[in-house]
């Protein structure tokens, strides 16, 4: 594996929010906020990566980073059936694969 793939296994995210708009919100799609990205360029990059979310009963719930959203360098992720609960927000998300 080369060394960018190294770095990016096991970086830790922060879920912002649910992705919504004035009326709707989406629970199974939440914005998830890198610290080591900041453009959009190096988002689009995380496309494709598995990221999991583990409650504190010990459940993990996995997601997939779908693309790129705004220019700063967040990213959209798609979890399946009921999507991340409300107390997942806030919360810290990591890369597993």
């Amino acid at each position: 594996m080369s060394s960018t793939k190294l770095k990016v296994l096991g970086m830790e995210g922060v879920v912002a929010n649910y992705r919504r708009g004035r009326h709707i919100i989406h629970p199974k799609q939440c914005i998830i906020v890198f610290s080591e990205i900041k453009t959009r360029k190096e988002a689009n990059k995380m496309i494709g990566r598995t990221v999991v979310w583990t409650s504190p009963t010990g459940k993990e719930l996995k997601g997939v980073i779908s693309r790129a959203h705004g220019n700063n360098g967040a990213v959209r992720a798609l979890f399946k059936k009921a999507g991340l609960p409300g107390q997942a927000l806030g919360q810290k998300v990591k890369i597993i694969k």
